[in-house]
């Protein structure tokens, strides 16, 4: 794969072998991410997540919603990509959130990673309202980015 490589997106054999999620902060949509991959495929994948820009702390509003899908962010500390050594190995693939994470995926492809997608997910920080307008932003961004993992890295066939 060549610089700039760019996957199609599609539906692959099987998950990658080591995925990196990346958006602005480190503090919702990735982490989420990263725990939803978790959640659906355990030890089988390499995954982590970071920030453009790392925030302080985990959103408590993404750990209720994780909690709710049987997840735990809890324990999250937003990291950003000088947590990752030179010497780590690279990712199979780094999944973009946020315009400003894809232009920095991007420039990873061929050096870091073999491929960047780009999948843009709302911030679910910026909705206003009441406490349940607010959480239903959350549930909407934890249920967009299962199924898109889901239909990104459908389980090999067993039988």
């Amino acid at each position: 794969m060549g610089a700039g490589h760019v996957s199609d997106n599609g539906p692959q054999d099987g998950p990658p072998g080591a995925v990196l999620f990346l958006c602005t902060r480190n503090q919702i949509r990735s982490a989420m991410a990263a725990e939803l991959m978790r959640m659906r495929y355990g030890s089988l994948v390499r995954v982590e997540s970071a920030g453009i820009r790392p925030g302080e702390v985990v959103d408590g509003m993404a750990c209720a919603v994780m909690d709710e899908a049987g997840g735990d962010i809890t324990g999250h500390r937003p990291k950003g990509l000088n947590a990752f050594d030179e010497d780590d190995p690279p990712f199979d693939l780094i999944v973009s959130l946020s315009p400003e994470a894809h232009h920095t995926a991007l420039n990873l492809v061929g050096t870091r990673t073999g491929a960047a997608e780009y999948w843009p997910t709302f911030d679910p920080s910026l909705a206003e309202g009441s406490r349940d307008q607010r959480l239903m932003e959350y549930r909407l961004v934890r249920d967009g980015l299962e199924k898109k993992i889901a239909a990104r890295c459908p389980r090999p066939s067993t039988g």
